[in-house]
């Protein structure tokens, strides 16, 4: 599972964490006229019994998956030519092994020029693959604004699989009549099937977030939606489909509703979100009752209940998937967000994430199993217009930063 957001920011993490590539793109590509040196130097200072065509017929097939049509070209070219070069200087050119020898390097230069093809090839329908993943992406999931109904807000989607961009974690953000509203999922199963369910969750999201006047309506049209995307299923999708979710509204800055400075909550069997607030103190919202995940109906009906919680100026609220409380590392340990957090203050939601997206990297040695969805939302503190993105993020205290 992928998701467009902080794109650039995800892929220099990537590029940070492996910062030994660089040096072995380097050492590839000198490895060839190397190679080559080295089949020299050794047929000059070996015995006409030992030859050299090994490493002049090893030079192209190195280049081969790994550079241009051209570098291939001209390493199979300079191959060729030191074979010749070197019978020449032996006065061994007619002889029947030595024509061989060049025979061979010969046919192994054309061969890497197919091989060189159709790597390129498959490169080219790869790229054309993410390029088609991504859109789609940022077609069920678009980038959230930073700024929603007074509301700073941030996004982050980091999926196990390298270069992986669909999947089933979803979050969306929308500013409405009624607050702004939130939603963030985990639709069970992965792939394509995965992908509908959550372009169903987000589309109804989207129409009932504007509809719906209450928090448990929107749920509630959310359940529907899936029970209507269930009946296309077949077998054992359309008993076991499921998508835990949690939903959040939080009214306008300044409104006149009972929940002004709260923010509303209804949990459909989702980790809790954590309220982060301005001086470092982090309680995780759990639900006063439990519910079972969306899609599940059929097992059991009762009124969804929306809890109002203190939303504070200066808060931040911490959505995730089980991605992140999920995340172990060689030790079997799981990844604890609210004692990792816990005493630690952020400038706004981009550095929380960012902060956090690092940290259970180090936690699992960037090993993690399952994709990671994060959504952060921060209610500004009184007067403070904007972000203020160069305050440095104090570094984290007590036992539970420890391991």
């Amino acid at each position: 599972m992928g998701h467009p957001v902080g794109a650039a920011r995800g892929a220099r993490r990537r590029d940070e964490a492996r910062p030994a590539y660089g040096g072995v793109r380097r050492f590839l590509r000198t490895l060839p006229p190397l190679v080559i040196v080295g089949g020299v130097v050794f047929d000059l200072l070996t015995p006409p019994a030992y030859t050299a065509a090994p490493l002049f017929s090893a030079a192209p097939l190195i280049a081969a998956p790994f550079f241009s049509t051209l570098t291939s070209l001209l390493t199979g070219i300079a191959a060729v030519l030191a074979s010749i070069g070197l019978h020449v200087y032996n006065g061994t050119s007619f002889d029947i092994p030595p024509l061989t020898e060049t025979l061979t390097v010969v046919t192994v230069s054309v061969l890497a020029l197919l091989i060189n093809r159709v790597v390129r090839r498959s490169g080219e329908r790869l790229a054309s693959a993410r390029v088609i993943a991504a859109a789609a992406q940022k077609a069920v999931l678009p980038t959230p604004a930073e700024r929603i109904g007074g509301l700073q807000c941030a996004a982050r989607y980091e999926a196990a699989q390298a270069d992986a961009f669909i999947g089933g974690d979803l979050f969306a953000v929308q500013d409405t009549p009624h607050g702004v509203r939130l939603v963030v999922g985990d639709v069970r199963g992965k792939g394509m099937d995965a992908v509908e369910a959550v372009a169903v969750i987000v589309g109804a999201f989207r129409e009932a977030a504007e509809q719906e006047r209450s928090l448990e309506g929107v749920a509630q049209r959310l359940e529907r939606a899936l029970a209507r995307e269930g009946t296309r299923r077949d077998e054992l999708d359309a008993v076991e489909g499921f998508t835990t979710a949690v939903l959040a509204e939080v009214p306008h800055a300044g409104g006149s509703g009972t929940f002004d400075g709260f923010v509303r909550v209804v949990n459909r069997g989702h980790p809790p979100p954590l309220l982060l607030y301005g001086d470092g103190r982090l309680a995780p919202l759990e639900p006063d009752e439990a519910a079972l995940p969306l899609g599940m109906g059929e097992l059991g009906a009762w009124p969804d209940r929306a809890q109002a919680l203190p939303f504070p100026p200066g808060a931040t609220l911490l959505f995730s998937t089980d991605g992140l409380s999920e995340a172990r590392n060689g030790q079997g340990v799981f990844y604890d967000p609210a004692a990792r957090l816990a005493g630690r203050i952020f400038p706004g939601p981009e550095e929380l994430l960012d902060a956090l997206v690092d940290d259970v990297r180090l936690h699992t040695g960037g090993g993690a199993t399952d994709d990671m969805a994060l959504l952060a939302v921060s209610r500004p503190a009184s007067g403070q217009p904007e972000r203020r993105r160069t305050m440095p993020v104090v570094p984290p205290t007590g036992s539970g930063h420890q391991g």
